[in-house]
């Protein structure tokens, strides 16, 4: 019966993809209001699509809108996020934690290594330079080999070293990042934490499960963030979840909320002896992802920041954690002013969508967000 489900539910999505080209793609991207990321974690398209452990997320790619022909950039975890939130991997090209308020370690954005040597951890994002090349995985790892998203040559970084976090506090809007998991002390020094014990708690601990993980909290590795000067854009914007859900019951939101569950709830998963097998087994990781995605997207909706002007909640998954499928995985689009059930077949990826929150938000295009081939996602915005 399973088997058959995910026939079935692949058949529809096909079908559906057929008419996707009808979508006018020409139109402009309305003015955002508020938008929520929410980044899921390590599956390709069709591991989640018609997989009957996710049901509430099969049922919500069609009753909102999906792109059937969207892509993660390369590998690791990181490199995606920074992608998302900043248009380029800024030289780093592996999931190591920051090298924490390290002045002395000055980053190029080439192939972002310490200058300290032996120093393990990623130098402070700041200033200009090139992007690290995206290593090629798998066929598909870059779109495909006739369209490739991109990979070589190394690409010079157009804005530097920011995100759209750093433009939309410029512009007066507001931005957080919600991570669960994060101890109540905040993101200082944090690479891991269950949510009480960290790897910055004084006495070392051991055995502890590394449900909140800095590698999916892609704001933290910024120089200017970690510096905090100013108020408006510095760790201090990097929250729980307790704060996500007490700001959705108030209303009291931020333009751009980018949320990350933990690594048992984004369908990542952990090893058995860290957090037993309801968070190590694939079926157990889809499943509790599924339930946490529907808890989400019901108490955003319940919010009455929803009701007002125009917003958008988008569910990515960051990559396919280096499987030999395609690098292809889900994005759904769903707003409170937009049409419904549409699937688009045009060709989108990491720089897309940071390309369209920054038309909503009317502001520039950061690094390969701005590259010409790279699509605007109007028809699902719209």
């Amino acid at each position: 019966m399973k088997k058959l489900a995910i026939t079935l539910a692949m058949s529809a999505l096909l079908n559906g993809v057929a008419s996707a080209g009808q979508v006018n793609t020409k139109l402009p991207i309305p003015h955002l209001d508020h938008a929520f990321v929410i980044v899921m974690e390590n599956h390709y398209f069709y591991q989640i699509i018609g997989n009957t452990d996710a049901p509430f997320i099969n049922s919500y790619a069609y009753e909102a809108n999906l792109a059937t022909n969207y892509y993660g950039v390369g590998h690791p975890s990181l490199t995606n996020y920074l992608e998302i939130v900043g248009g380029s991997n800024f030289g780093v090209i592996n999931d190591n934690s920051p090298d924490w308020h390290n002045a002395t370690c000055k980053s190029n954005l080439i192939l972002n290594t310490p200058a300290l040597e032996g120093a393990p951890n990623i130098c402070p994002i700041a200033g200009s330079g090139l992007d690290g090349a995206t290593p090629a995985k798998d066929t598909g790892n870059e779109g495909s080999l006739s369209a490739p998203i991109y990979n070589y040559p190394l690409a010079p970084a157009k804005t530097g070293g920011i995100t759209i976090a750093d433009q939309l506090v410029t512009v007066g809007k507001s931005w957080k990042s919600y991570q669960e998991n994060l101890p109540a002390f905040g993101a200082d020094n944090v690479n891991w934490s269950d949510g009480l014990l960290t790897d910055a708690t004084p006495v070392p601990v051991t055995g502890v499960p590394h449900l909140y993980a800095v590698k999916h909290n892609p704001f933290a590795y910024f120089a200017n963030i970690q510096a905090g000067t100013n108020p408006l854009n510095s760790l201090n914007n990097i929250v729980g979840f307790e704060s996500l859900y007490a700001d959705l019951k108030s209303g009291n939101v931020p333009n751009f909320s980018f949320i990350a569950p933990n690594q048992c709830h984004d369908q990542h998963g952990r090893g058995t002896g860290e957090v037993g097998p309801g968070c190590s087994s694939d079926a157990g990781t889809i499943a509790q992802g599924d339930a946490t995605l529907k808890q989400l997207v019901t108490d955003i909706k319940a919010s009455p920041v929803w009701q007002k002007g125009n917003n958008v909640i988008v569910v990515v998954w960051d990559e396919n954690d280096y499987s030999s499928l395609p690098n292809q995985v889900v994005a759904i689009v769903d707003s409170n002013y937009g049409s419904k059930g549409l699937q688009s077949s045009v060709p989108y990826n990491h720089f897309s969508l940071l390309k369209t929150l920054e038309q909503g938000f009317n502001l520039p295009y950061l690094n390969h967000a701005a590259d010409s081939n790279v699509n605007l996602i109007t028809d699902l915005f719209n």
